[in-house]
């Protein structure tokens, strides 16, 4: 049969920016390897498969795949499904259009504010399905710097050191100096699997306080494990949820809302910006946001 799909740049307002997203919107009679393979074909970092909620009052179920595996979430894929969903459902518009998207992800429901602009421009923002939770760690900074190909030196700043926490995918957390040694970072494979063996993570997040653009907090990269099938990411949600307790840890935050604007991606030519805002509640971190504007690049029919 036929099935619709759309590609958005996503965390991104330009095209040919920000994280590329494949989105298959009539996705009913798809067995679990052929969305595996579909999403091999597309190749890009996620590809997200829409099929009908299982719950009155939700939007749809979403399945999301790397090229090698499934993700219980993921952020990109978050924010441009929720913007594709919201545009199927008011299809063309002259002006912009708001809506509540709600989809079913394997972690759990996420609550999607959308704003859809003509253009298949849009924006996104989600409440985190799950807080960060902090994992153990117990590896040495110069087996991380190894794994990064950097010198011990160059990993950490002011008080933060690499730690791994998830929000529903795990993460280690690479501090670095500044934009020069985020620069030079590359994943080392045999110390690097030492280290996701140690933690379970399947990802390093490197970041720094230095930045591209004043506007923005922290620069950002990752470098990925080879069983998910890429090698760098130029943006993740998921990791910027995550995030927020890697920031609650060394960085603390007084109550109320604290937004960060995070870039990542300008390494490979992908220029990408998300929003993460954290909630304060009682000195804890009470929730956090992620939110980022998409743009509609391609759309089509698989024949499949």
């Amino acid at each position: 049969m036929d099935r619709r799909y759309i590609v958005l740049d996503v965390f991104t307002d330009q095209p040919l920016a920000g994280n590329p997203l494949a989105v298959v919107l009539d996705s009913e009679g798809l067995s679990d390897e052929r969305m595996q393979a579909i999403a091999l074909e597309f190749n890009l970092s996620e590809t997200v498969f829409v099929l009908p909620p299982e719950r009155p009052g939700h939007s749809a179920r979403v399945r999301i795949f790397t090229p090698a595996t499934e993700l219980p979430f993921a952020g990109h894929p978050t924010v441009g499904a929720a913007i594709a969903v919201a545009e199927v459902q008011f299809g063309a518009i002259e002006e912009e259009a708001d809506a509540v998207v709600v989809l079913e992800e394997n972690v759990g429901p996420v609550r999607c504010a959308v704003v859809v602009r003509p253009g298949g421009r849009g924006r996104a923002v989600f409440d985190l399905p799950k807080l960060p939770e902090p994992l153990g760690f117990d590896v040495h900074k110069d087996l991380v710097a190894a794994a990064v190909g950097l010198e011990p030196s160059e990993v950490g700043f002011e008080n933060h050191v690499p730690c791994a926490f998830s929000a529903g995918v795990p993460y280690t957390f690479v501090p670095v100096r500044d934009l020069a040694a985020a620069a030079r970072v590359r994943l080392d494979p045999k110390a690097a699997a030492s280290v996701f063996g140690t933690t379970g993570t399947r990802g390093f997040y490197v970041y720094t306080r230095e930045t591209e653009y004043i506007a923005n907090d922290f620069h950002a990269r990752m470098l990925t494990a080879p069983a998910l099938g890429i090698r760098e990411d130029p943006a993740t949600g998921s990791a910027a949820a995550a995030f927020a307790g890697v920031l609650m840890r060394f960085d603390g935050a007084r109550d109320g809302e604290h937004p960060h604007i995070i870039e990542q991606g300008y390494e490979m030519g992908r220029p990408s910006h998300i929003l993460l805002e954290l909630l304060v509640a009682g000195g804890r971190l009470s929730g956090a946001r992620i939110a980022g504007e998409a743009v509609v690049i391609a759309r089509g029919v698989l024949m499949v």
